[in-house]
């Protein structure tokens, strides 16, 4: 019986050219700001609650969740550099998923706030931003198709 090999790691060489480890430069730093301004979202959310301002248990949540999933983002982004064409294309899909997922859900009309849409709406940005480098032709060659 013939089994089928697939491969989950770029080839050693093909993340070594420069343009290569410059684009995942850019998508590290457009994960950290992600990341960042998430951290600032749900900063502001909890300095907003000790000062007795009105912060519902869906912003909590809302700022929690778009944390947890920058760090997971940032972890595949980690993974991916290294070599792990699982976690690559995670990422495609997730730069690509989650600006939509993320306006789509806060601008739900009488939802949320305009200052906590517009934060993060920053943070839908930095990593929609990453999708450019992710889907680019130097990230698609370093990570061909498993035959």
């Amino acid at each position: 019986m013939e089994t089928k090999t697939h491969t989950t790691t770029a080839g050693a060489g093909r993340l070594d050219p420069p343009h290569t480890r410059q684009d995942f430069g850019t998508v590290r730093t457009l994960v950290a700001a992600y990341g960042a301004l998430s951290v600032a979202v749900l900063g502001t959310v909890a300095v907003l609650a000790t000062n007795g301002q009105p912060v519902t248990s869906f912003m909590w949540g809302r700022s929690a969740g778009v944390l947890a999933s920058a760090a997971v983002t940032y972890w595949l982004t980690a993974r991916a550099a290294r070599g792990a064409r699982w976690a690559y294309l995670r990422m495609r899909i997730i730069s690509l998923v989650m600006p939509v997922a993320i306006i789509a859900i806060d601008v739900l009309p009488g939802t949320l706030p305009t200052w906590f849409i517009l934060l993060q709406a920053t943070c839908a940005l930095a990593i929609g931003a990453a999708a450019f480098p992710l889907n680019g032709a130097g990230l698609r060659a370093a990570f061909p198709k498993g035959r």
